[in-house]
């Protein structure tokens, strides 16, 4: 890779000029909001915020910026844990936010789409749908926060990935500026459409280093008429993967979420939450969250209740509750949607975010854990996750009481055991957030040596000044 030219920061006159083609509001000073992460571990700079209203104005502030070798960090909703939205070194760069970017342009029930701008709040784009008797099935705790732009750019998966997929799987086109402020028209919203490279694609997960998404068109799906929301008691992870199996045997594709929980989650959840109504006392260290649906008359709960009373005679299940309502059921999400804020009131030591074979989840939950007694036998474990798509969420805590500083130097043995272990197993360290700034020398270390290079060639190709999100995802 060629060297590129020294980041400024922006001048008067580069501000100037931003200004001009931003109009009345569309630069800012910072506030403290646009610096932060939600863990508080990272805290960004910037000399002013970008909020541009189109994309023809973002590509001709992006314009500006290129030549005047102003960095850009983007910033969506800010959910993102691994620090791609803050930037904490070097000449201070512009912050591009996308609130204004926030209309629904259309929603078409006839070719199942709807055309969202990158500010779009998830959630909105859900109650969009649902007025049109449509499913949007992205779904995950931060709904109410997380925008359009930041779901794509970081390619986020959710819950319901076991039957829908992740974001780019519910994304038929986007449209983005590009680092030399030309902007891509790709919202056709085509099924098929094989002429050439596939932009969207290149773009999605690229977490704003080869190009800034400002709208996609989006997939809906048919409202599910019949649903049935389970918790299901196992003895371990392998039970709970004999579980999925079976429904999966006899309920295919209307199976749309098996999460995976802890114990220790719902201990949390009493200590922190205890509004939050969890679910019995089970007598397991292991429970599972389960959900299968389908269209009228596909007999989805007689289906499941027989697969259930199967995984009761087999052993891969020792007790359950089922919804009755709709209430009870909201309910149910609401605990496993409540975990990562009962995770943040304790204080982790230190948070992972990765992903293995399901079949080797058990095995490697057992060997991490022994490494962590290894390491401190007071530590504490929570793990949880999405075990269909094989993304666990493996936290690390201090004992009950303890003042969390008093860990802190475990955090960095205890993610590399924790990383070189998941390498081991042929996983990710990076499942659901992203690299961003916090994991860029684990995709270094971890990284296949022949795609480094290819990501290497591809961002001095799209962005040869490296002005797009400098130090997100390649150092």
């Amino acid at each position: 890779m060629t060297d590129r030219p020294e980041h400024a920061p922006a001048d008067a006159e580069t501000l100037e000029k931003l200004e001009q083609v931003l109009g009345p509001g569309g630069v800012r000073e910072v506030e403290s909001r646009y610096l932060e992460e939600p863990r508080g571990r990272h805290h960004g700079r910037a000399g002013a915020v970008l909020r541009p209203s189109n994309a023809e104005d973002l590509a001709r502030a992006v314009k500006i910026c290129s030549d005047a070798r102003v960095a850009m960090v983007p910033r969506s909703g800010g959910t993102g844990l691994v620090g791609g939205q803050v930037m904490e070194t070097g000449p201070e760069p512009l912050l591009v936010s996308f609130e204004r970017m926030n209309t629904i342009r259309e929603v078409d029930p006839r070719d199942n789409v709807i055309v969202a701008e990158a500010g779009v709040v998830l959630s909105d784009v859900h109650d969009a749908a649902t007025d049109v008797d449509r499913l949007f099935p992205l779904a995950l705790a931060s709904q109410g926060t997380a925008c359009i732009g930041g779901l794509l750019a970081t390619n986020a998966g959710g819950v319901n990935v076991l039957r829908y997929g992740n974001a780019r799987d519910l994304c038929l086109g986007i449209e983005c500026v590009m680092a030399d402020g030309t902007v891509h028209h790709g919202l056709g919203g085509l099924v098929k459409d094989n002429m050439g490279y596939d932009l969207r694609h290149l773009v999605i997960g690229s977490e704003g280093t080869l190009g800034l998404i400002t709208a996609a068109v989006l997939r809906l799906h048919p409202v599910p008429r019949e649903t049935v929301t389970g918790w299901i008691a196992v003895g371990s992870p392998d039970e709970a993967l004999e579980l999925l199996n079976l429904m999966r045997g006899s309920l295919g594709g209307s199976i749309s979420a098996f999460e995976l929980i802890h114990r220790q989650g719902l201990d949390f959840l009493r200590e922190k939450m205890p509004d939050v109504a969890i679910p019995p006392d089970f007598d397991s260290e292991w429970l599972v969250l389960t959900e299968a649906a389908d269209g009228q008359g596909a007999m989805v709960e007689e289906r499941f209740m027989a697969t259930l009373e199967a995984a009761f005679e087999g052993g891969a299940a020792s007790d359950g509750l089922i919804a009755q309502s709709g209430t009870q059921r909201e309910s149910f999400w609401n605990v496993r949607e409540s975990i990562p804020e009962a995770n943040r009131l304790v204080g982790a030591v230190a948070s992972h975010d990765v992903s293995l074979k399901a079949s080797r989840i058990a095995e490697f939950i057992g060997k991490a854990r022994s490494l962590l007694e290894d390491l401190n036998p007071d530590l504490r474990l929570n793990c949880f996750g999405h075990l269909g798509d094989g993304n666990l969420h493996f936290n690390i805590y201090g004992p009950k009481g303890a003042n969390r500083k008093d860990y802190d130097r475990y955090r960095e043995p205890a993610t590399q055991l924790v990383h070189d272990t998941v390498h081991e197993f042929g996983g990710s360290v990076s499942a659901e957030h992203g690299v961003g700034r916090l994991k860029v020398a684990d995709l270094e270390r971890y990284g296949d040596p022949a795609k480094l290079k290819a990501m290497r060639a591809l961002k001095q190709a799209l962005d040869p000044l490296g002005i797009l999100n400098p130090g997100a995802v390649l150092a």
